[in-house]
């Protein structure tokens, strides 16, 4: 492995020889990225990194024991490369959950293994469950009536089956100019407090119709994965503390499943045989984030700061979601402890936890050490950024004015082409300055677009400069995203030592400058962006 990622890197060594001489003879910063592009891209550590969180540990779902193996191993990672005050910072989550093994055979009418995947913090069924399967597609509350009395003592297929995708986009795909060029436009802003009740009701159904199966007899819950290919994913977004899921529920891939609503619509219905050995862990209710630093020289100067979400689903190795860009942040913070950086600012390191349920573990930080908001405490788990960004006023803390920078990486393993603005016209200057080292590689385009989704989202929305770059897509979404194929294999070794040494670059650029990015305003409440919108005068 060393020698296949390493090696990659000679015929980059050959380009360099003519870009890093000139620039030794410039300032301080100029040879130091230099000196960086040399180091990330003929000597990266990332690819083998990658492996030993990926193939080694595996996925990370928030509060298993596999996240809490991959703590202790970035923490000693950090120390390794001599950071600073390498540091847990817990918060309120809840239960973990670990998955031991599971296994789904139809029985009737003939012997066939399928392909599925426990939902993440399912019961565990306690055995084997042998039982007939009945298709009741149910999408809301309304349709339970429908199925009342009928559900007892089987196994329950949840999903219209639909038809088989035929798409014609294609599967791996790199930006053109155009395409990002699309991205460069302001998006007028838009508030709509029925989002929040919409996303809470959607999100909270898996929760309802679990507990209405189990009213009603039935033994599990099989819901058709969302993209066909033999592919699974196992997301489990209606987790909330104390409130998991009442029976057990597996997803199955699409050809499995349509296979089962065949049989069940034209003849004797097929039975399956299911089994999923998985454990609640109840030991540490408490989710961590991972923090690390290397100091800055003026106290006085705040610190600049990376970040990716360290937690994944459990259907692959959460190699592109994301350990593509955890293993990015940990590759920059040993890239700039190799060059001896003694940066003005502090430069910190973060690895957020409880991303995939509600982007928990930044809002955590946010609140301990930024900014709070008043939230309804009734709205928890993946209502909460809907409600956080909806809650005024915003109460700045003492450490509020400390942040300069942040800049999150996690749209898969794809190279930087650029970076969102964020709609903050100010920042476009100095953003496309501090990528102009890098164009040569790739990433030359700022873009005014907003993006969203992840970590940096809570800081855009108290007014603080955080930012998310411009990813090629490669099969990111189409295949890869939350599924069985989320493994090595998807990542690209050249994009990720380019991502890697930009990441650094931009770190090391805010952390030295005399300029700031400069801040959107503190948001306030909005007034109504529609006039003919009718508004509740008490929200």
């Amino acid at each position: 492995m060393t020698i296949r990622l390493r090696g990659a890197a000679s015929a980059v060594a050959i380009a360099l020889c003519t870009f890093t001489a000139p620039a030794l003879a410039g300032p301080a910063e100029d040879r130091m990225i230099a000196q960086l592009l040399d180091e990330g891209l003929n000597r990266s550590d990332v690819m083998d990194t990658a492996s030993e969180l990926m193939d080694r540990i595996g996925p990370r779902l928030t509060n298993s024991e596999n996240h809490r193996k991959a703590e202790e191993w970035a923490i000693a990672k950090f120390a390794a490369y001599g950071l600073k005050n390498i540091h847990r910072e817990p918060f309120e989550f809840g239960l973990g959950w670990n998955l031991k093994s599971y296994s789904a055979t139809m029985t009737v009418p003939r012997a066939l293994p399928l392909t599925v995947l426990p939902v993440a913090w399912s019961p565990a069924t306690g055995g084997t469950i042998t039982a007939p399967v009945v298709v009741a597609p149910m999408s809301k509350i309304e349709n339970f009536d429908a199925w009342k009395g009928k559900l007892a003592g089987k196994i329950v297929l949840v999903s219209l089956p639909g038809e088989t995708s035929e798409s014609k986009d294609p599967v791996f795909e790199r930006l053109s100019s155009e395409e990002i060029g699309k991205l460069d436009k302001y998006t007028l802003p838009r508030h709509d407090p029925e989002a929040i009740a919409l996303q809470t009701a959607r999100r909270g159904f898996l929760r309802k119709l679990s507990a209405f199966l189990k009213g009603e007899g039935a033994l599990a819950m099989v819901r058709m994965t969302y993209r066909d290919g033999k592919l699974v994913h196992g997301e489990g977004y209606d987790f909330t503390p104390g409130e998991t899921l009442a029976i057990p529920a597996m997803d199955m891939a699409q050809e499995d499943y349509r296979r089962l609503v065949r049989l069940e619509k034209t003849g004797a219905a097929p039975q399956l045989s299911l089994a999923i050995d998985a454990t609640f862990d109840s030991n540490d209710l408490l989710a961590d984030n991972i923090i690390a630093e290397i100091p800055g020289s003026d106290p006085k100067a705040g610190y600049v700061m990376a970040g990716a979400h360290f937690d994944s689903w459990i259907a692959g190795d959460g190699a592109a979601d994301n350990g593509a860009g955890s293993v990015a942040v940990i590759e920059a913070a040993r890239l700039l402890t190799r060059l001896g950086v003694k940066p003005k600012r502090t430069i910190r390191f973060a690895l957020w936890s409880g991303e995939e349920q509600g982007l928990l573990g930044s809002k955590a930080y946010i609140e301990q050490h930024l900014a709070t908001r008043p939230v309804d405490p009734a709205l928890k788990g993946i209502d909460s950024y809907s409600a956080w960004r909806n809650a005024y006023p915003i109460t700045p803390k003492p450490g509020y004015s400390e942040m300069k920078a942040y800049f999150n990486m996690d749209n898969g393993s794809g190279k930087f082409r650029g970076i969102y603005a964020e709609g903050n016209v100010g920042a476009a200057s100095l953003l496309r300055d501090w990528l102009a080292p890098f164009n040569s590689l790739g990433a030359d385009k700022v873009v005014m677009s907003k993006t969203g989704g992840t970590d940096h989202v809570y800081l855009q929305a108290i007014g603080l400069p955080g930012y998310q770059f411009i990813q090629d897509p490669l099969d990111y979404d189409t295949r890869v995203h939350h599924s069985s194929l989320d493994t090595l294999d998807h990542m690209r070794a050249d994009d990720m030592r380019q991502a890697s040494v930009i990441l650094a670059g931009m770190l090391l650029q805010a952390a030295m400058s005399d300029k700031e990015l400069p801040r959107s305003p503190l948001p306030t409440k909005p007034d109504a962006t529609d006039p003919f919108k009718v508004q509740d005068p008490n929200q």
